[in-house]
């Protein structure tokens, strides 16, 4: 893997073209320094880290319940896993696992619930049952209908770099510049998706850790995610969790909580807008105090 290509911005420049509001569906959330928090609600039985946990909804509610009392930002349900080598589900099924779940949240919490999905048909129901936020992992790609589905609900949108699919991402993954590619695929999907009508300021993107990368490629996309800034446009990462944090420790076993918390101060340090996590209220207390601490610059 070679240097970037690029010459990265200084924090100075960076901090000039930080996004500092996303627009939903209803409502704006302003993007201070501190990053927002959206807790992940996986309605799966398979998902990698909390596979089948909250399968039944009455759990599943339950646990958003608690991630919005935690201090979530916003909730991310998600009802077909997109881990390494997982299968697709068919949008029946997956309608069938994430819509009680959404629904009652969207009545019961005051914060923004989005739906993680690559399906036009599950996103569609849960818009109109409450989402404001479509979460895609193929960038609006998957599905021909997705793109228009957003620019005409005006839901705020979350486009992500994978490179392949869940059952093929892991299969020797290879870049020449890591953080180059993948800032140049964000860069044309967000044109792509301001041509069809969707407003820069309702579009985040994501460098997808963990989606067709190694453990350098996270790393390399962790300690640059300041470059994601130049893009414009609010900046998600989900790195909660993932394999690359146990095999930087070198423990199989080790609880991730500690190392996601480390990965989540180096990203709000470079100034990341949001951060999707599983343990919800460790994090957030973590950037809360880093806040106090002087941390944030």
């Amino acid at each position: 893997m070679t240097a970037p290509r690029d010459v990265p911005p200084s924090p100075s420049q960076a901090a000039a073209s930080r996004a500092d509001r996303w627009r939903l569906r209803t409502l704006a959330l302003a993007l201070p320094r501190r990053p927002l928090v959206m807790g992940i609600l996986n309605v799966t039985p398979d998902s990698f880290s909390d596979g089948g946990r909250f399968s039944e909804p009455a759990a599943a509610v339950d646990h958003g319940l608690r991630l919005a009392a935690d201090g979530a930002d916003i909730l991310d349900v998600g009802g077909e896993s997109t881990r390494p080598y997982s299968r697709p589900v068919e949008a029946g099924e997956e309608l069938r696992r994430v819509m009680p779940v959404l629904a009652a949240l969207c009545e019961q919490v005051r914060i923004p619930v989005s739906i993680d999905t690559t399906k036009a048909a599950v996103a569609r129901e849960a818009i109109a049952a409450g989402a404001e936020i479509l979460n895609d992992v193929t960038a609006l790609t998957a599905d021909p209908a997705m793109t228009g589905l957003a620019a005409e609900t005006g839901v705020g949108v979350v486009a992500m770099h994978m490179l392949g699919t869940p059952r093929s991402m892991q299969e020797d993954p290879t870049y020449r510049d890591v953080v180059g590619e993948v800032l140049d695929y964000l860069r044309r999907r967000r044109d792509a998706l301001l041509a069809a009508g969707i407003a820069q300021d309702r579009i985040a993107l994501d460098p997808g850790i963990g989606f067709g990368k190694t453990t350098a490629h996270n790393l390399a996309l962790v300690g640059n995610a300041r470059r994601l800034h130049e893009l414009g446009c609010p900046i998600l990462i989900g790195h909660s969790r993932k394999r690359f944090l146990r095999e930087v420790l070198g423990d199989p076993g080790a609880d991730l909580t500690a190392g996601t918390v480390g990965v989540a101060l180096a990203l709000a340090r470079q100034g990341v807008q949001i951060l999707r996590v599983h343990d919800v209220g460790p994090v957030r207390q973590a950037l809360l105090l880093f806040e106090a601490a002087g941390g944030l610059v």
